[in-house]
């Protein structure tokens, strides 16, 4: 992409919370930042990104197919420490390229996604690097308060629900392997949100407003109903023969479970972390 258009997609994207229009519109996007391998610089790209479990996330290093890597690329390794905005959160974290198996493995998964991969690799003679992005920071956001910090999550959910159900429904015959990966990702990140409020934010806020016990049981029981549904969902798309319309059945069931949940919660706890 020219200098121009990269422009014009990054300030889309942070003026819409990752939001961007055709061509992209739907796309998995990040804005990946490194430091300029020769200038020092700072310099910013849009990139498509494929879920990887949830500690991480990958990029690959494609330049629709052109004869050298792109200078991102060269700029990781020499300065592997990079910044990551997912139009949410924005994070430090350390960039990896991926080498025999897992690289190998990783390309398989991105290119029965998306055979335009397959493409842009015919086009050159060098292998196309596949990328790690993993978090080396954490907490909230800076500058956001505990409530705004929980929508943000929040909204992260949502968005990746609704890529989730998308993806689903235009899938083929059984469900592609990095459309397993999507939904294993989204299962853990829900997992691990959900066990960190049980063990964290809702024994604090029992505490200080016992008043809500009858809001915080519910908000418990939800938990524990989302989970029965994500324990449905890995066992569905765990299933090699899945079939796509058992699975979107699923994600649905889930999606609309979790987007209840969340939205209750926000009701019933932002006022209390960030009272007026």
């Amino acid at each position: 992409m020219s200098f121009d258009v990269n422009t014009k997609i990054i300030e889309e994207f942070r003026a819409s919370k990752g939001q961007v229009g055709a061509p992209f519109e739907g796309a998995r996007l990040l804005l990946l930042t490194t430091t300029g391998a020769r200038s020092g610089g700072r310099h910013t790209v849009p990139l498509g990104y494929l879920p990887d479990g949830g500690a991480q996330v990958l990029v690959i290093a494609s330049a629709n197919g052109a004869p050298n890597h792109p200078a991102w690329y060269h700029n990781l390794l020499a300065n592997p420490v990079v910044t990551v905005e997912d139009g949410i959160f924005t994070y430090e974290a350390q960039a990896t390229a991926l080498e025999g198996e897992e690289r190998a493995a990783a390309w398989a998964r991105a290119v029965e996604a998306d055979p335009a991969w397959a493409d842009y690799q015919a086009r050159t003679s060098r292998e196309i690097p596949v990328v790690s992005l993993k978090g080396i920071d954490g907490g909230p956001p800076p500058g956001r308060s505990f409530g705004e910090a929980l929508r943000m999550i929040h909204d992260a959910f949502r968005r990746e629900l609704t890529l989730i159900r998308k993806e689903v429904a235009a899938s083929g015959p059984g469900l592609g392997a990095q459309l397993r990966v999507n939904c294993l990702t989204l299962c853990q990140g829900l997992h691990v949100h959900h066990s960190h409020e049980d063990a964290g934010l809702f024994p604090a806020v029992s505490a200080q407003h016992p008043e809500l016990a009858e809001v915080m049981d519910r908000l418990r029981a939800e938990h524990e109903r989302v989970a029965v549904l994500l324990e449905r969902l890995q066992e569905v798309i765990s299933d090699a023969s899945a079939d796509p319309a058992e699975v979107l059945a699923e994600v649905e069931r889930l999606a609309e479970e979790v987007e209840r949940h969340l939205d209750y919660e926000e009701e019933q706890l932002i006022p209390l972390l960030d009272p007026a």
